[in-house]
């Protein structure tokens, strides 16, 4: 398979999981905190992730070993997007519905 088939897979997997991760929030933010929220609904779009990737994307056999792995290449853009969330509410007052996407930006 090529490279921008790959790639493009990859992109479409992405707006998959923003869209997953941003409905959960939006659902959990009604009956917990908004950084609670974040975290779960960062969790839940990761497994989703994991595996639209691996089936998908790269037809792939999941294993417990790259599960157990997966969290740690998301690692950098999952803190400065929880930094760039409780920045944009709490610093500068954005709405809690907004703030997540404008922190994924």
């Amino acid at each position: 398979m090529s490279i921008i088939r790959h790639a493009a897979k990859f992109t479409v997997v992405g707006f998959i999981n923003t869209g997953v991760y941003y409905g959960f929030y939006l659902l959990m933010r009604m009956v917990m905190p908004y950084l609670a929220a974040h975290i779960l609904a960062t969790a839940i779009a990761m497994v989703g992730s994991f595996f639209l990737n691996t089936y998908w994307t790269f037809r792939t056999k999941p294993t417990w070993k790259k599960f157990a792995i997966f969290p740690l290449t998301n690692l950098t853009n999952y803190v400065v997007q929880t930094v760039g969330l409780a920045a944009l509410v709490e610093w500068a007052s954005m709405d809690e519905v907004i703030a997540p996407l404008v922190a994924a930006v």
